[in-house]
């Protein structure tokens, strides 16, 4: 086997509008209108040229567990963010790039990474 990308990571939260809300008017995805009715709530977001699915259920505990999204410029990122009231930490050095890391309002970890 040879993976070719990673299609879309699946996440679990509490109240899906309100985590698709995060991540619509905050993050910026793009919510997608062809998630198939699964008998349980869910939504499909754009993320660049892969997908998160929310899908409605207890978050895990949270021990270091999280998905990056690549953004162009991270600085601008965090002020947009931390200017929305969002909680970011502050930008750190990581291999040749920066990252910084904020929660969902369901408590899933999210890093925010720049490449070097």
């Amino acid at each position: 086997m040879k993976p070719l990308a990673v299609h879309h990571v699946s996440i679990n939260v509490r109240d899906v509008e309100e985590a698709a809300g995060f991540y619509v008017s905050r993050l910026g995805l793009v919510r997608r209108d062809d998630r198939p009715d699964f008998g349980f709530a869910g939504a499909w977001l754009d993320a660049g040229g892969q997908q998160v699915h929310l899908i409605e259920g207890d978050p895990p505990v949270a021990v270091g567990q999280h998905f990056a999204l690549q953004v162009e410029d991270l600085d601008a990122a965090i002020a947009d963010l931390r200017g929305q009231g969002v909680h970011v930490s502050d930008a750190s050095p990581v291999g040749t790039g920066r990252q910084a890391f904020l929660s969902d309002p369901s408590g899933n970890g999210i890093e925010l990474h720049q490449p070097g």
